[in-house]
């Protein structure tokens, strides 16, 4: 469903990129967990065609992201839960990507619902809103056309614990209806609990990848991470 193959990324002369290979199988949810600076939203950034490879490929559904048709249809991502027009409601929202994508008006009552934001919230402005209600409303900008594969940077920023909690059961509800979830997190408890398969990344290059249990190899994910980017991170330099 998603397929980086060697891909590298050089902004002048520093390599944000370096030759990241990993996939993300039909029906799974995969973490993609790294330090500050290690290359996950230049990688997410690539994969939805913001930024063009120095060298390899990112596909998906086997194809670049901007050849598919009507991607939006087929591909939900949340990069930035900030870049959302602050003057016009939340419903606003929602209604002008569901008149973009060919949908109808009562697909927005649906993801109004799904994602928890009340009919009141839903006519507040954005601007109003907290980051809380940023990232639901651009959840569920992301799932308007029913995707079957999801692409998400840090979507529980922000959330209260109740609002992990609907996170986590929302991405697995997905990746049992057979939807791919691709999600970039710093919190590793949470990631924990959902993912099916983690790709760690430090200094722009795959660490390692497994399953939790693989890599967490009877002690804690958070440990396995610590130890696979102990010369990755930026502030322990």
């Amino acid at each position: 469903m998603i397929e980086f193959n060697h891909v590298s990324k050089v902004y002048r002369k520093v390599r944000a990129l370096d030759d990241v290979s990993f996939t993300v199988e039909p029906g799974t949810v995969t973490g993609f967990v790294g330090p500050n600076g290690a290359g996950k939203s230049t990688a997410l950034r690539v994969l939805v065609g913001l930024a063009r490879p120095t060298a390899g490929s990112a596909t998906v559904l086997g194809r670049p992201y901007t050849e598919l048709g009507c991607p939006g249809l087929l591909v939900g991502t949340l990069l930035d839960a900030g870049a959302r027009h602050p003057g016009r409601t939340g419903r606003e929202v929602l209604t002008l990507g569901a008149m973009t994508l060919g949908l109808p008006r009562s697909r927005v009552d649906e993801v109004l619902d799904l994602v928890g934001l009340t009919g009141e919230e839903s006519r507040r402005t954005v601007g109003g809103y907290s980051l809380g209600m940023r990232q639901r409303l651009g959840v569920g900008h992301a799932l308007l056309g029913r995707p079957r594969v999801l692409i998400l940077d840090e979507p529980a920023n922000g959330l209260d614990p109740q609002g992990i909690q609907w996170m986590r059961g929302l991405l697995r509800d997905l990746a049992d209806l057979g939807c791919s979830v691709l999600l970039s997190t710093h919190l590793l408890h949470e990631v924990e609990q959902v993912a099916d398969h983690i790709v760690m990344i430090g200094r722009g290059r795959v660490l390692a990848r497994g399953t939790v249990r693989d890599l967490s190899r009877g002690g804690s994910l958070e440990q396995a991470f610590l130890e696979l980017t102990a010369n990755a991170d930026r502030s322990a330099r």
